[in-house]
């Protein structure tokens, strides 16, 4: 399975009046794995950017001025995240500035015809309903370092997000990974304390422990009265005089 964690950063917050995007930070996901493979690009927006999106990413025009505009990237764009799932935190915003970006760069269509998208922030609500659930409280619940987000990036973002999103929906996926032996060696040494078969020498005798007369005598006895406040035989007796029969 392929999913792409999708980050935008933009010049301010209503794409209805006229913003644009100026950062996408994307990573892939391969069957709940990041493979290494990400999408990372400044776009010159071409307009200025708000002093309060600024003080949020940082990033100023003046850093954009060589960056390719959008239709510069959105072939690149598209062939990356086409037949994926996409995975973003509060994503009618970031879709709604991408099916923009989209319009603008010529005849397009919209993300959804390039793949299907999983909002984390509806999911985060469903989970957590009266709590905080944007990024920094979502990275503090399931634990996952962000100290570098001192301010906000694309790709740092997606990064983060994968994290979360992978511990949200399951964490780890399978017992062991690329550390297998390491781990193996651990599970060979020790079980709760006790040495595993693995320890065991291969000449040890099992030691076997018969019950004495007494103890016969107290089971049996046990037995009928279990029959007597049952009204029939138990299970225990009928299993004996089956396997006695059996042998004889």
């Amino acid at each position: 399975m392929r999913q792409v964690v999708l980050d935008t950063e933009t010049t301010g917050l209503e794409v209805k009046q006229g913003h644009r995007i100026i950062e996408i930070g994307c990573v892939e996901l391969l069957d709940r794995r990041l493979s290494g493979v990400n999408f990372h690009e400044f776009v010159n927006p071409e307009r200025p950017i708000d002093e309060g999106a600024q003080a949020v990413h940082g990033i100023s025009i003046e850093q954009l001025q060589d960056k390719p505009v959008f239709a510069d990237i959105v072939e690149r764009f598209l062939d990356y995240i086409r037949g994926s799932e996409l995975i973003i935190h509060n994503a009618p915003f970031d879709i709604g500035f991408l099916d923009h970006e989209l319009q603008l760069a010529g005849d397009y269509g919209c993300i959804s015809d390039y793949c299907t998208t999983v909002d984390t922030l509806v999911m985060a609500r469903s989970r957590h309903p009266g709590q905080k659930n944007n990024l920094d409280a979502l990275c503090k619940r399931y634990e996952v370092d962000n100290a570098q987000r001192v301010l906000h990036g694309a790709l740092l973002d997606a990064e983060i997000l994968a994290d979360v999103y992978l511990r949200m929906t399951g964490g780890q996926v399978s017992l062991f990974d690329e550390t297998d032996s390491q781990c193996t060696e651990g599970r060979q040494a020790t079980v709760s304390g006790r040495p595993t078969g693995n320890d065991l020498p291969l000449t040890q005798e099992l030691t076997v422990v018969t019950a004495s007369e007494k103890e016969r005598q107290d089971h049996e006895a046990f037995l009928q009265r279990i029959a007597a406040q049952c009204g029939g035989e138990s299970l225990w007796a009928s299993v004996q005089k089956t396997e006695t029969e059996a042998g004889s």
